[in-house]
């Protein structure tokens, strides 16, 4: 039995996180998640700017159910200011129960602003927006974490240095996705640099990346001595893995593998969700579309079949699609361990010009700010 993850006042058993991951972690997905076994489940990353200004979007997308808790949230955001007045917002609103800052995103949008991954290169920068937020929350004793990548490439590794600097900034835990962001989802995730970092730092030190089932969470923990995991594009098309985590952390060797029925029905309880939370089956039913894939994943459905799911726009005719599957056919265990979501190649980091020149710059990008969440 593994100990529990301790995050601030909160106990995380067992130390499982869902990671944030635009347009999939809402409150349905969230909920299915949670109805499969206990961790922690962050909503969908948004922008500090986008929550000062009350987006209507960016509202929706940090609502939780009355039973989440604690109500985790990931913010991230360029400049100091912006950040320490969403914090604020945050904790005097009662948004959330713990807060997440985002260093971690690869995708150009965010590192060309000077955002996500690149920003611990700028270490007085990131360093300010760390304290920023670990100050404007410690009045509520709102918990501060982040969640990192290596650094910009193997060339600008940054994730050492800026473990510390978070650290004596005051955040209760580190989380590292082990990849640089030059990798963005390619190759294999360097697990010796999470040991590296676990024995460099005090707080927590929380590991992600290629745990695609739960056995790879426990051998993550077992070869780097990290405190908890961070679970991503594993759980895609496989809530269940959370069951499966809870089982592995507790010591017993089940394991879910769903027959197609059952993955069938999980799909129906999705979908169910996606409605109840957006409103309409058109709104549900187009958002379930892109899960599809991810469930049927290594299961004969055939191409027609899967098409017609993938087009799915109401419940009557997702359960007409759902019933022409063969309900006995067996988990494709086939699939155990294979990479799932993004898995795409190694790419150039966008980054803001002159970036890279001065370490100790500590001013903020002009345009920095993102105005709309995500990402």
């Amino acid at each position: 039995m593994t100990n529990p993850l301790t995050l601030g006042p909160y106990e995380v058993g067992p130390p499982v996180v869902l990671a944030p991951m635009a347009g999939i972690t809402n409150i349905a997905f969230r909920r299915l998640c949670r109805e499969q076994g206990a961790g922690l489940y962050v909503c969908e990353m948004v922008t500090t700017r986008a929550l000062v200004e009350r987006n209507p979007k960016t509202l929706r997308m940090v609502a939780f159910e009355s039973d989440e808790r604690p109500r985790s949230l990931q913010l991230y955001g360029v400049d100091p200011a912006t950040v320490a007045a969403a914090v604020r917002m945050v904790v005097e609103d009662g948004l959330a129960d713990h807060i997440d800052m985002n260093f971690g995103c690869p995708v150009p949008k965010v590192t060309r602003k000077g955002g996500g991954s690149a920003l611990p290169w700028r270490r007085r920068l990131f360093g300010r927006i760390v304290r920023a937020a670990v100050e404007a929350a410690r009045p509520s004793g709102v918990p501060v974490t982040i969640k990192m990548r290596k650094g910009i490439d193997d060339d600008h590794l940054t994730y050492l240095e800026a473990g510390l600097i978070a650290q004596d900034a005051g955040v209760v835990g580190v989380a590292l996705h082990a990849r640089t962001a030059g990798q963005r989802y390619s190759g294999i995730a360097d697990w010796d640099a999470i040991a590296t970092l676990k024995q460099a730092l005090d707080v927590p030190v929380l590991g992600n990346g290629d745990i695609w089932e739960a056995d790879d969470a426990l051998r993550m923990v077992r070869e780097t001595g990290c405190d908890g995991v961070v679970v991503g594009r594993g759980c895609l098309g496989r809530p269940w893995l959370f069951a499966d985590l809870v089982a592995a952390f507790s010591g017993r060797p089940d394991r879910v593998m769903p027959t197609l029925g059952g993955v069938a029905w999980i799909m129906r309880r999705h979908a169910e969700l996606l409605v109840e939370w957006l409103g309409t089956e058109r709104d549900g039913c187009t958002d379930f579309r892109k899960h599809v894939a991810w469930y049927l994943k290594g299961f004969p459905a055939g191409s027609e079949l899967r098409r017609s799911l993938a087009m799915v726009s109401s419940m009557s005719e997702l359960d007409d699609l759902l019933g022409k599957l063969d309900a006995d056919v067996p988990f494709p265990v086939e699939v155990l361990g294979q990479p799932r979501g993004r898995t795409n190649s190694p790419g150039k980091v966008y980054l803001p010009d002159g970036w890279l020149r001065d370490r100790d710059d500590d001013s903020v990008p002009y345009g920095a700010e993102l105005d709309d969440s995500g990402g």
